[in-house]
C-alpha cells in the first residue's frame, strides 16, 4: 500500500505535466491559427481543472495526512474524475463516424492501466472501472447538449462498449498485483515469520499461526488494527507507536518462565500493531472454571503461586500488569509439565469503555483501565498514583473465582460492579460454595481483597509465601495434574497463546517514574 501511494503521487505529477502541456499547446495552436476547436474555453477549463486536481492528489500523497488505505480509496475516485475530464475533451468535438473501431479513447488506456498504479480489491477495481467507463457516455450526452450532431446509434454503442471492455480487462492486473502484493507484504511486514494459517479474525484484528522461516519454532502472531487502538494520523499515532515499542521491549525483557514469551513485535506501514509469541497448548482459567467448575483449594494454590512468580518478576522491573484476570492466565502443558501457568498481555491494556458484560473496561480521561470484575478500589476511584498492589487485589479476585466459580461482585453494569469493589465488603468464599476451603487460603484471598492497599500483602513474593504456607488435605502433585489433563484435555495440538481478535486488544502504557501508567 505504501508503494502504491508513492506510485499514485508519481502518476498524478505526470498527469499535471501532461495536462499543462496540452493546455499550453492548445493555446499556442489557437494563437498561431494552426487549428480551431469548437469550444476552446471549455477545452482550456477542462485541462486546467484536471491539472489542479492532479496536483492536489500529488500533494495529498506526499503530505502523509491520510493513511495509505484511505489514500488508495481517494485514488479510485481520482480515476473516475480523470476519466470524466478525458471524456469531456473527447466529446467537445463531434464524434467521428469514419472507421470508429480504429480510434480508441485515452479513457480506455487510463482504465486499463490504472490498476497497475493503484491496485485495489477486485470488487473496488471493477466498480471504479465501470464508473470511469460511464463517464464517456455522460460526456457524450453533454456534447450533444452543447450542439454536437448525434451520430448513428451503432457508432455510439461501439464507442461506449470499448470503455466497458477496458473496465473488465482491468481486473486481470488487479488480481495479479493483489496476489503478489499480499505475498510480499506478509514476507516483509512480519519479519522472519511466515504466516501459515489464520486462526481467527474479527472486529479487533486477526490471530495467525506462523513459523519462523529459518527455525522450526512455531509461533502465534496477533495483529491489532490501528483504528481499534484509537490510533490516528500525526503525532498521536507516533506517540502510540513509541509506547507500544517501549512496553513490548519491557515485556520481552521479563525472565519468569510463567510470563508469556514474546519473540518479536512491530508496527506495519499502515499502522497495524503486531506481536509474535509462543504458542501454548491449554486453556485460560476463565474457561477452565466455566467448563469444569471450581477447582480444589490445593490446585488453586498451585496455579496462584505461578502467577505470583510472574508478577514478582514484572514488579521488580517496574511493570504493573493492570489487567490480571482469569482470561489473561493460561494453564497449559509445557514439556512434561501440566497446569503450567503463563501470564498473558503484560502492559498491553487498552483504556476504553465497552458497555455490557463483566469483561467491560472503564476509562475516564485515560486514567482508569482494567476489567471491573477484577478492579482494585483505587483504580475504580481513578487514583493517579497506584502501585503493584492493584495486581495483588486482582489476583485475590482470581483466587476467589477459582475456588467458588463466581466473581467477587456481580452487578447489572460495569460501573456498578466497579463501585462495589470500592464500597462493599466481599462475602467470604467459603460462604458461596459447598466445597471445603481451608481457612488459611480464605484469609490470603480476603487479605488481597482489602480496600486499603496497605492492608494487602506487601508484594507478590509475600503473597507467594502466604500461599505456600496454606494447609491443604493433599497437595496438588505433578501426577494429579497429569491425570486430570489426560482425562479432561487429552493432547490435541498447540493453540495460540493470545486472545482472539474479538477480545479487547491492548494499548501499551507508558513507563514513567519506575511504574507503568497510562
Amino acid at each position: 500500500m505504501g508503494e502504491a501511494s508513492r506510485r499514485l503521487e508519481l502518476a498524478s505529477l505526470v498527469l499535471v505535466a501532461a495536462f499543462l502541456f496540452a493546455l499550453g499547446l492548445n493555446t499556442l495552436a489557437r494563437a498561431a491559427g494552426w487549428f480551431s476547436l469548437p469550444h476552446p474555453v471549455a477545452h482550456s477549463l477542462m485541462l486546467a481543472s484536471m491539472a489542479v486536481i492532479s496536483a492536489a492528489v500529488a500533494w495529498l500523497s506526499r503530505s502523509g495526512r491520510v493513511t495509505a488505505v484511505r489514500l488508495l480509496d481517494i485514488g479510485l475516485v481520482y480515476e473516475v474524475v480523470i476519466a470524466f475530464g478525458i471524456s469531456v475533451g473527447d466529446n467537445l468535438t463531434p464524434l467521428s463516424t469514419q472507421r470508429p473501431l480504429e480510434e480508441i479513447s485515452w479513457v480506455c488506456v487510463w482504465i486499463a492501466m490504472f490498476p497497475l498504479v493503484v491496485p485495489a480489491r477486485p470488487g473496488k477495481t471493477l466498480l471504479a472501472g465501470l464508473a470511469a467507463a460511464s463517464m464517456w457516455p455522460a460526456a457524450f450526452f453533454i456534447g450533444v447538449a452543447m450542439g454536437n450532431p448525434a451520430p448513428p446509434t451503432r457508432f455510439v454503442l461501439l464507442n461506449f462498449l470499448e470503455n466497458y471492455i477496458a473496465a473488465g480487462l482491468a481486473l486481470v492486473p488487479s488480481f495479479i498485483i493483489r496476489k503478489l502484493g499480499a505475498d510480499v507484504q506478509k514476507a516483509r511486514q512480519m519479519g522472519s515469520y511466515e504466516l501459515v494459517e489464520r486462526l481467527d479474525s474479527g472486529g479487533m484484528g486477526e490471530v495467525w499461526h506462523a513459523r519462523h522461516r529459518m527455525l522450526a519454532r512455531p509461533a502465534a502472531i496477533k495483529l491489532i488494527r490501528p483504528e481499534v487502538l484509537g490510533a490516528r494520523e500525526g503525532r498521536g499515532a507516533e506517540g502510540l507507536t513509541r509506547r507500544f515499542e517501549r512496553e513490548a521491549q519491557a515485556t520481552a525483557a521479563l525472565h519468569s518462565p510463567h510470563t508469556i514469551e514474546l519473540y518479536d513485535f512491530g508496527v506495519t506501514r499502515d499502522g497495524t500493531f503486531y506481536y509474535v509469541m509462543e504458542i501454548l497448548d491449554g486453556l485460560d482459567l476463565e474457561n477452565l472454571v466455566r467448563r469444569f467448575g471450581a477447582v480444589p483449594a490445593e490446585r488453586a494454590i498451585h496455579l496462584l503461586l505461578q502467577v505470583c512468580d510472574s508478577l514478582a518478576d514484572a514488579h521488580h522491573a517496574g511493570l504493573i500488569h493492570r489487567d490480571i484476570k482469569p482470561a489473561n492466565l493460561y494453564a497449559c502443558r509445557k514439556g512434561l509439565k501440566h497446569d503450567f501457568v503463563k501470564v498473558l498481555d503484560f502492559g498491553l491494556v487498552k483504556a476504553s469503555w465497552r458497555e455490557g458484560g463483566e469483561d467491560a473496561r472503564i476509562t475516564r480521561d485515560g486514567t482508569i483501565s482494567g476489567t471491573p470484575a477484577y478492579m482494585a478500589p483505587e483504580v475504580a476511584k481513578g487514583h493517579a498514583e497506584i502501585d503493584a498492589r492493584v495486581d495483588l487485589y486482582a489476583l485475590g479476585c482470581v483466587g476467589y473465582w477459582l475456588v467458588t466459580g463466581q466473581p467477587v461482585f456481580q452487578a447489572a453494569t460495569p460501573l456498578e460492579t466497579a463501585m462495589r469493589h470500592v464500597l462493599s465488603p466481599p462475602v467470604p468464599p467459603s460462604q458461596r460454595t459447598e466445597a471445603r476451603i481451608p481457612a488459611s487460603l480464605e484469609r490470603v484471598i480476603l487479605c488481597c481483597l482489602e480496600k486499603e492497599p496497605d492492608r494487602r500483602p506487601a508484594d507478590a513474593e509475600e503473597m507467594a509465601r502466604r500461599l505456600a504456607a496454606c494447609e491443604v488435605e493433599s497437595p496438588w502433585t505433578p501426577e494429579r495434574a497429569r491425570g486430570w489433563w489426560e482425562i479432561h484435555l487429552p493432547p490435541a495440538g498447540p493453540r495460540p497463546a493470545a486472545h482472539g481478535p474479538n477480545d479487547e486488544p491492548s494499548i501499551p502504557p507508558t513507563v514513567s517514574g519506575g511504574m507503568t501508567t497510562l
